[in-house]
């Protein structure tokens, strides 16, 4: 491999991680807790290519539309939760697993639109190394929805969160006439989740329909949580939200949402929580699955010197046979065991495979409401909503940030929904709208 320096050491090993989400951060935390002396000595190096400066932590989202904590406190600069990694802002382009060697472009040169340029030329950087993290994660498959990609909105779009609370924000604040319609696609956990977050911040003033292909919201607790998707449905009707079935998001314009039924509805704001789709890497397709995800062995290497979980890798739960639900959990569980198997590697050791089991799953209706379900054991109301925000605490990568969300909701707790409420950076905000409109 290319000869590093750093402090004075030379690297013996180099691993570079793709993607700055759960997965990348918790195999970050993974090696450094199980090979953090060779890390800080500059033995092994640890270099991150993302297309995002910042960590986005999507559990508290529900909580940033309702208006009881600030976006700021879902981002976490990269460089803050990884101090002792080499952070790059850029896409990687292609992995030759044969070689070790991955090849990606840096943003600066891809926003350059000069001739003669990086990104006029096409010019790609290449990266040789010793293990290869694939966390790139996934996105919602917004172009299959003529319309979405221009005038709605996606939960993993960088920089769509901060406009859509603003405009939720504004909708709710609005005293004229007129009611604003919301439309949220999808009746998973998510959509649930955001549907019953804007109704909550908007109360009267904002209608908000939710929209489900299927013949029922929340079809994963159907069957072995049947009273939690029960509560769920009591609460949207608290809420005001209505729930169309059977009907799923055809086309969307810049005032209406139109349904697969023959249906149009006014809507304001287009929220779509349609699943995802992997974010590919072009190098390792013969080791993917119809779906386009990487498939690993039970110790979640794809190919010698790749790894790869998360929404972009296909991982089989070690007691069902089955692929894992894609989730924040399990991205976090599969980054740490990567984390830990790479410091093995690097020790001589032989991996060990991938044991989680899982630990269950939870939504937010409100402050003091929710659902949530551990081990199978379900819980509602203040039981599961602090069961929930425990959880999420624990893994937000920023102790900082998580003492903030505290005492965000003990201000909300002494003084209600009253208090102001920092709002995102106004020239960040107004520079994202423009870049959606333009």
């Amino acid at each position: 491999m290319t000869t590093l320096v750093r402090g004075g050491h030379r690297a013996r090993y180099r691993v570079v991680l793709l993607g700055g989400g759960y997965v990348t951060l918790h195999a970050y935390a993974g090696l450094m807790r199980h090979a953090g002396r060779a890390v800080r000595a500059g033995d092994v190096q640890v270099v991150v290519i993302s297309t995002d400066d910042a960590h986005s932590f999507h559990g508290f989202t529900g909580e940033v539309l309702a208006g009881l904590l600030p976006y700021d406190r879902t981002r976490t600069p990269l460089v803050d939760a990884m101090p002792h990694a080499h952070v790059v802002l850029g896409r990687a382009t292609a992995i030759d697993a044969e070689h070790r060697v991955v090849r990606y472009v840096l943003a600066d040169d891809e926003c350059d639109p000069r001739p003669g340029s990086p990104s006029d030329t096409g010019h790609e950087r290449v990266l040789d190394y010793d293990g290869l993290v694939v966390g790139t994660g996934g996105r919602e498959p917004a172009t299959t929805v003529p319309g979405l990609a221009e005038h709605g909105f996606t939960l993993r779009a960088p920089g769509d969160i901060a406009v859509l609370t603003d405009r939720v924000r504004e909708a709710a604040a609005h005293r004229g006439l007129r009611r604003h319609t919301v439309v949220v696609a999808g009746g998973g956990m998510a959509g649930v989740e955001m549907a019953a977050a804007v109704a909550d911040l908007g109360g009267a003033r904002v209608r908000v329909e939710l929209v489900h292909s299927g013949d029922a919201i929340l079809p994963e607790l159907r069957d072995d949580q049947p009273r939690l998707a029960r509560r769920a449905d009591q609460e949207l009707r608290r809420l005001g939200v209505r729930v169309r079935l059977g009907v799923r998001l055809a086309s969307v314009t810049e005032d209406h949402a139109y349904l697969s039924d023959g249906t149009s509805l006014p809507a304001s704001t287009v929220i779509a929580t349609i699943g995802q789709r992997p974010v590919q890497v072009p190098g390792l397709d013969a080791h993917r699955d119809p779906r386009g995800r990487l498939v690993t062995r039970p110790d979640l290497s794809v190919v010698d010197g790749v790894w790869a979980a998360g929404d972009a890798a296909c991982v089989v739960h070690p007691t069902s046979g089955e692929p894992v639900p894609a989730n924040a959990l399990w991205a976090i569980k599969g980054g740490e065991h990567v984390g830990r198997n790479l410091a093995r590697t690097f020790r001589g050791r032989p991996t060990k495979p991938f044991a989680y089991r899982g630990l269950g799953q939870a939504a937010s209706f409100g402050v003091g409401r929710s659902i949530s379900e551990l081990y199978g054991i379900p819980f509602t109301g203040w039981v599961a909503w602090v069961l929930r925000l425990t959880f999420f605490l624990r893994f937000m990568p920023s102790r900082r940030k998580a003492g903030q969300v505290v005492a965000d909701f003990a201000r909300h707790a002494a003084h209600g929904r009253s208090t102001p409420v920092p709002e995102p950076a106004e020239v960040a905000v107004a520079g994202l709208a423009t870049a959606r409109t333009a």
